[in-house]
């Protein structure tokens, strides 16, 4: 066995409390997780951040106290490998989060990172999105139709109206992927679960600005009430950030289509499912045996269903569905034992 760090499983409990994600749905808890020892908690959970360096909500390491912030620190290069520690400061930049949509959310942006409407603690954060299901109708909100631009956008949130009339509404089922970068209006609609891969970067805030939220009003515990308060919306930032040069309508679409594409065809199927300029995420499925060469950094990896066990040169890693680990750039090629398996698997460029 090398030296450096061993393989870390991670708390699979990381959840957003239901103030934040009013529009959470069960099937974190009752269908994803359901096979583990969670903690008493709600049934309603929007988001469970897997694997986060993230200050508003951090992985701790599943054998203890620590956190994976902690961990990385202690031995980046042995963690990232020495190209990506030296770009993001000695610390992972990956979020990886569990989302699960009963109501829509707020139709959003993401800035740029380095945009000179952030603060030092704030952070741009690229993301996309793999679905893992949908109900029928189910769909994601893409960008604005063809011929929409600021003004239209601006006069229909000023006068209440509804947004949702001025965007493309995307069908969407499994294993579908999507790219949101910097300055795509976008929402995820009722209906749709999904894994998200993002880029935060690390001691730094990943920040959001919303347009619209359907015109809803919530009590203090994140319930739907007319006569509660809206949540915080950030009109002038959100449109400000939007990338206006872009096309819409369909073409819009099509830019932020992931195509997939098969690494290796086998009893475990190898497929990348996201390949962009800030991630790769790739997606293992099948029972069997798979080998997945070094990658040079750190690889975080969710198991949706299934179970597999991988074996690194710097120790071994079991995840069932529901759990989630990480990989050092120490543990080089991997010898991966699957049975009835779905995991992603996600790494830095």
């Amino acid at each position: 066995m090398t030296h450096g760090p061993p393989p870390l499983r991670l708390a699979s409990d990381n959840f957003t409390p239901p103030t934040r994600t009013p529009w959470g749905g069960t099937r974190i808890r009752e269908r994803y997780k359901a096979g583990l020892d969670l903690p008493p908690g709600p049934a309603v959970v929007g988001e469970s951040w897997e694997i986060s360096v993230e200050p508003s909500f951090p992985s701790v390491v599943a054998a203890g106290e620590t956190t994976l912030a902690a961990e990385i620190a202690a031995a980046p290069e042995a963690w990232l490998g020495r190209e990506i520690a030296a770009r993001h400061g000695g610390q992972t930049p990956l979020l990886i989060k569990l989302l699960d949509a009963a109501a829509n959310l707020s139709v959003q942006v993401h800035p740029a990172d380095g945009d000179p409407g952030l603060t030092p603690g704030e952070s741009g954060k690229p993301e996309a999105w793999i679905i893992l299901e949908a109900v029928p109708g189910a769909g994601l909100y893409l960008g604005f139709r063809d011929g929409v631009d600021r003004r239209a956008v601006e006069a229909c949130i000023e006068a209440g109206e509804a947004l949702d009339e001025l965007m493309n509404l995307v069908p969407v089922g499994p294993g579908d992927g999507f790219i949101i970068a910097a300055g795509t209006p976008h929402a995820i609609g009722a209906g749709v679960t999904l894994i998200e891969p993002q880029i935060v970067s690390a001691g730094r805030r990943g920040i959001t600005y919303r347009y619209w939220d359907w015109n809803r009003r919530y009590d203090r515990d994140g319930r739907l009430d007319p006569a509660g308060e809206p949540r915080a919306l950030h009109l002038e930032r959100s449109l400000a950030v939007t990338r206006w040069d872009r096309p819409g309508g369909d073409a819009f679409v099509a830019s932020c289509r992931a195509p997939r594409s098969v690494i290796e065809a086998g009893p475990v199927e190898r497929s990348a499912v996201v390949d962009w300029e800030h991630f790769v995420a790739e997606r293992w499925r099948g029972t069997g045996s798979l080998s997945v060469p070094a990658c040079g950094t750190m690889q975080a990896l969710t198991c949706v269903g299934g179970g597999m066990g991988i074996q690194g040169q710097t120790g071994s890693l079991e995840l069932t569905g529901g759990q989630s680990g990480v990989l050092p750039a120490a543990a080089g090629a991997l010898t991966v034992q699957a049975a009835d398996a779905l995991v992603f698997a996600v790494r830095a460029r």
